[in-house]
């Protein structure tokens, strides 16, 4: 009896020793701040914890190329990401120094449109009269930047010929542009950004077309598309705006279960309205859409989904 009883014990005290088991943690790194991706990270944390019993989804900042680095280096499990970078990622070109083999696909969300603004008063009319001139852009690690530099490139334009570049925040970038330290600022987002409403707000603006140059653009990315941003989107701009575009998509680590970015891709798709409720550029969005090929290759788990859908 008294053996029986210091083994049990023996036993239970091997069992108190072990560490009680966590829920799992994703993570997700989002945005700069003023953006739409942080926003919409939220709302995701919200739909895929309720989607995924046991795991908590953490969502942090972040920026496209960073991002997509972090899933390769297992800094992180998803990313927002931008498809142009993304693609440059997976064949291992500049701005990465190599093949990105575990970043897979999760689902497409919408189209981002590459914006010039500037000063109405700075006698800013084409991107060639950038020289000399001070321009807020987003830091080094956002796709903006990169596309910031490829754009100033087709015009014959590149860092040291400006007066002065800001690598900063949307939020900085909105108080240089209010202040007239800067005469313009690049982003990439939705439309309407919510950061050139801002600046609208206080000062008047014009946006600077990049139409003429999508060819250029597309021999530096072959993912570059050319949008269109309607007259009326932005205040006193009432003419359309022919801009650089390419999509926001989702990444996640390859590495991660089937079944779990199958659920996480079945609940975007059920969820649309919700995910629409915060950043309007979703709206509509279907499983087909969700699935488009943009040269980035789906996690089997997405794949299942897609195919259950019909969208493939």
């Amino acid at each position: 009896m008294n053996r029986l009883f210091l083994i049990a014990a023996g036993a239970a005290a091997i069992v108190l020793s072990q560490p009680a088991s966590a829920a799992e943690t994703l993570r997700m790194m989002s945005g700069p701040q003023g953006g739409s991706w942080i926003p919409l990270a939220g709302s995701l944390k919200s739909m895929w914890e309720k989607a995924l019993p046991g795991v908590t989804v953490q969502a942090l900042p972040g920026a496209g190329i960073a991002n997509v680095k972090g899933v390769q280096e297992n800094k992180t499990d998803i990313g927002f990401a931008n498809s142009v970078s993304t693609v440059d990622a997976i064949a291992g070109t500049a701005p990465f120094d190599k093949k990105h083999d575990n970043v897979c696909q999760l689902a497409t969300l919408y189209p981002q449109y590459f914006q010039v603004v500037v000063l109405a008063d700075a006698k800013i009319n084409s991107v060639a009269d950038l020289k000399g001139k001070h321009v807020a852009i987003q830091p080094r690690g956002n796709t903006a930047e990169e596309i910031s530099r490829h754009v100033l490139k087709v015009y014959g334009l590149d860092y040291q010929k400006l007066g002065k570049v800001s690598h900063v925040s949307y939020s900085d970038a909105v108080a240089l542009m209010k202040d007239g330290h800067a005469q313009a600022f690049t982003l990439g987002t939705t439309i309407p950004a919510g950061a050139v409403m801002d600046i609208a707000a206080a000062r008047d603006i014009k946006l600077l077309g990049i139409g003429e140059k999508i060819a250029d653009m597309k021999k530096i990315n072959p993912g570059y598309t050319l949008n269109t941003i309607k007259g009326g989107t932005y205040p006193k701009i009432a003419n359309d705006v022919k801009v650089i575009g390419y999509a926001t998509h989702l990444v996640v680590s390859c590495k991660l279960p089937e079944a779990q970015v199958y659920a996480m891709a079945k609940s975007i798709a059920a969820n649309i309205g919700d995910l629409t409720a915060v950043v309007k550029a979703v709206e509509g969005l279907t499983p087909k859409m969700m699935a488009e090929d943009i040269g980035v290759p789906l996690h089997p788990g997405a794949r299942k989904f897609y195919k259950e859908a019909g969208a493939l």
